[in-house]
């Protein structure tokens, strides 16, 4: 069954307190005031490309909610797989300055398959794990 949207929200609340918070804290000791934010969204972001392709589509917080992600044939995201989902989402929701985002999370609550606009491009659903 897919994951809604109040579930992937809480596992990427999860994400943020238990990854983003710390390498924060982390880039701002070793960086100070400059360079630090560059350090951290890097880390932050390869977190989030790399730890499902290497963790069966989990992440810490997908992992502790009980969701993942999966290609929709059922098999784990590949790094091709990922930065689909991420860099070219991520670039979608940039281009249109959040509004992508927005239509995303609508997505995810209305539709009956609960899709977003990055599981689009990428061939992603999120499921409840088994």
């Amino acid at each position: 069954m897919n994951a809604g949207f109040w579930i992937r929200l809480g596992a990427a609340l999860l994400d943020g307190l238990i990854i983003s918070l710390p390498v924060s804290l982390i880039a701002a000791a070793l960086f100070g005031g400059t360079g630090g934010e560059n350090f951290a969204n890097v880390i932050t972001f390869l977190y989030t490309l790399l730890l499902p392709v290497f963790w069966n589509g989990y992440t810490v917080g997908k992992r502790a909610c009980g969701v993942q992600i999966r290609k929709l044939d059922g098999s784990p995201p590949t790094i091709g797989t990922m930065l689909l989902r991420q860099l070219v989402g991520g670039l979608v929701y940039g281009i249109t300055f959040g509004i992508g985002a927005i239509v995303s999370a609508f997505m995810v609550g209305l539709r009956e398959d609960k899709r977003a606009i990055h599981d689009f491009i990428a061939g992603t659903e999120v499921v409840y794990a088994n």
